[in-house]
């Protein structure tokens, strides 16, 4: 069998090993693909494993030996699987390596943006604390986690993982999951506009699909308390960015978080990237060396179950 690695840096930089991967076939691994590169490099390929790089109905239809796709995160967006489920191929994802590193970020982003660590302790470095007529100062008001209401889009393993941290801090919890039939007992289950009034916090944690694109638009920033902050470590378009930003300069809202955008990397002209109290990192919550090391693993699983004929994490 002919392995086809299509764009392999993100999951390994070069801290990891392929050599499991490598022991199952023929193995080829790009650390990038344009879209120029991906038919003539995936024509010759039994087995296809690929992250962002889009695998539409054309390039299926340009890669006869095609017989199983791999996908190196949860998402899968990136492939057309109506067209590959007509072809018979087999499409896996690995859905379970990042939950811890996930909810640590979610949390990383919210106590952010209840301290803003990284903006006092950069104004120290440039001397501002040592030229200071006080022994201390704070530019951003600070917020106490505990007594304040988590409302978490989406009840699946993230969102109960972010659930358990928030209450270790004291917080309430609220969740919106229109497939969640049960939740804990401190965890209260309510209708989507519901949790975005009740929340001091909401927090994105539900997959993309084609009925929740801007999820999160004006008329539902609107609802919430212009105290309360946003938080977004799932899919991008689930957040009108121009609605946020509008929000965020507005002070309809207090502040936001984001992990994920639309377009990644994305343009100068963004409008979050110059919105009030909006803080943004590169999408980088599932990128802890704990779990690309589990995402390694059980992608090679993923292939040597399909090459035994008993293919595992199948979703389309």
């Amino acid at each position: 069998m002919n392995i086809v690695v299509l764009d392999g840096f993100t999951l390994n930089p070069g801290d990891l090993s392929w050599r499991e991967l490598q022991a199952l076939g023929a193995c080829t691994i790009y650390d990038r693909t344009s879209p120029a590169e991906v038919v003539p490099r995936a024509a010759d390929a039994d087995i296809l494993l690929t992250n962002k790089t889009v695998l539409n109905a054309a390039i299926l239809r340009e890669s006869p030996r095609l017989k199983y796709i791999g996908v190196l995160a949860t998402g899968t967006n990136v492939v057309d699987l109506a067209a590959a489920r007509a072809r018979g191929i087999p499409v896996t994802n690995v859905p379970t390596y990042g939950t811890k590193s996930v909810a640590q970020m979610t949390f990383a982003l919210l106590l952010e943006l209840a301290h803003h660590t990284g903006h006092h302790a950069q104004t120290v470095r440039e001397g501002r604390w040592t030229q200071s007529v006080d022994w201390c100062y704070w530019d951003f008001p600070l917020v106490e986690l505990d007594g304040l209401t988590m409302g978490l889009v989406g009840f699946g393993r993230i969102g109960r993982a972010v659930s358990e941290l928030a209450a270790a801090f004291g917080m309430k919890v609220i969740a919106y999951d229109p497939v969640a039939a049960s939740a804990p007992a401190n965890v209260r289950l309510v209708e989507l506009d519901v949790l975005f009034r009740e929340s001091d916090v909401v927090s994105l944690h539900c997959p993309l699909t084609s009925d929740n694109a801007n999820l999160v638009n004006a008329d539902r920033l609107r609802l919430m308390k212009p105290t309360a902050f946003l938080l977004n470590t799932s899919r991008g378009p689930l957040v009108d960015e121009r609605a946020l930003a509008d929000a965020l300069n507005s002070g309809t809202i207090a502040g936001a978080a984001m992990d994920v955008l639309t377009q990644e990397p994305p343009p100068a002209t963004n409008p979050l990237l110059t919105a009030r109290n909006c803080i943004l990192t590169p999408h980088l919550a599932w990128a802890t060396r704990a779990a690309r090391t589990r995402l390694m693993h059980i992608v090679v699983e993923n292939v040597r179950a399909f090459l035994q004929g008993k293919p595992q994490h199948v979703v389309n």
